[in-house]
């Protein structure tokens, strides 16, 4: 029973009798929790001994609101259904951790009202800044004239906004993984791309016209295929080219989930991978190395993609000032079965 209202009694502890048995002022207590680098060695480890001993909470919400700083970041995701994010809010949620920092995780699924209502967030200060996934949120009204709110694009980025981005380079990836396709023989490759709104989408089409050009391979608009960003997207736009008179012998898809879709629609047709149709896809997810056959895809860094935007962000708040450079992360292409078997 002793210790119960021992333990009780510690959760009630003030800043003030921690700094009384310490024997330091309360601002130096404040200061050893802030990690302030004014206090010294020696009053530091006496101050964080008598706050483990005492079980001393302190007032996060008190500290944070006395900061102006809610030590909340916000993370935009288009949906949550699609793989490819997960590792990145990871990277996110790790390097914010470390910094004191939680996220707040937001899908907009691509709707203006609810992305309004994200931002909004920020313009309140109930969070102190926003690293956005979603190609298709405004985020012109945080960089105008009158207020610049901490911002940075994490691999989709518009090229007109002056907010920091960290990516790939996605024509570049694109352009590889095409010659992939043509150096094994192929020369009737489609392209199953997203939507073109899209920064991404444009440049990776770019890289696979670029491919194609190179090797004097004529680009035919009927192999070009614009579907949803997902598995069932995939499947309908390898039926519609399987439904065509000349079927192209190897796909490059712009997503692994599109690339996954269109692995079922070949086997529903009887068709073998890679033998009948060789298929590539973007962004080296975790099913794309489950399915049968594997499937040959771009691998993107998500994981470090997630850390670098954190570090950016949380720089980036910590010094509005501090212009912060844009980031362009190694990218590989993976060979598998889909291609190679």
């Amino acid at each position: 029973m002793t210790s119960q209202i021992e333990r009780s009694d510690s959760h009630m502890m003030t800043i003030q009798q921690v700094a009384k048995e310490a024997g330091v002022s309360v601002a130096t207590v404040s200061r050893v929790i802030n990690k302030h680098p004014s206090v010294s060695l020696k009053t530091r480890l006496k101050v964080e001994e008598v706050i483990k001993r005492l079980n001393y909470e302190p007032n996060i919400l008190g500290r944070n609101l006395r900061r102006a700083q809610s030590r909340m970041v916000l993370v935009l995701v288009p949906s949550i259904s699609n793989p490819f994010y997960a590792k990145i809010v990871q990277g996110i949620e790790d390097v914010a951790r470390k910094y004191e920092y939680n996220i707040l995780l937001g899908t907009t699924d691509s709707d203006v009202e609810r992305e309004k209502v994200y931002l909004d967030l920020l313009k309140r200060r109930l969070c102190d800044g926003v690293i956005s996934m979603d190609p298709a949120v405004d985020l012109s009204p945080l960089v105008g004239d009158d207020e610049q709110y901490p911002v940075i694009q994490c691999c989709e980025y518009s090229e007109t906004l002056d907010i920091p981005y960290v990516s790939i380079d996605n024509l570049a990836a694109a352009y590889k993984a095409v010659k992939h396709l043509i150096t094994m023989g192929h020369r009737k490759i489609a392209l199953i791309n997203s939507d073109e709104r899209f920064l991404y989408a444009r440049l990776r089409k770019e890289g696979y016209l670029k491919a194609l050009a190179e090797f004097e391979i004529p680009c035919r608009e009927e192999w070009i295929i614009n579907t949803e960003l997902g598995f069932e997207g995939g499947q309908q736009a390898m039926r519609s080219l399987l439904a065509q008179k000349e079927r192209p012998t190897a796909i490059f898809a712009v997503s692994d989930t599109i690339a996954i879709g269109a692995l079922k629609a070949i086997k529903e047709e009887g068709l073998k991978v890679p033998k009948d149709i060789a298929v590539v896809g973007f962004d080296n997810i975790p099913f794309s190395n489950m399915m049968n056959p594997t499937l040959t895809t771009v691998s993107q860094p998500m994981y470090e993609i997630g850390k670098r935007a954190a570090k950016m962000l949380i720089q980036k708040i910590d010094d509005p000032t501090q212009p912060i450079e844009n980031l362009l992360l190694d990218h590989e292409l993976i060979i598998r079965e889909s291609t190679m078997g």
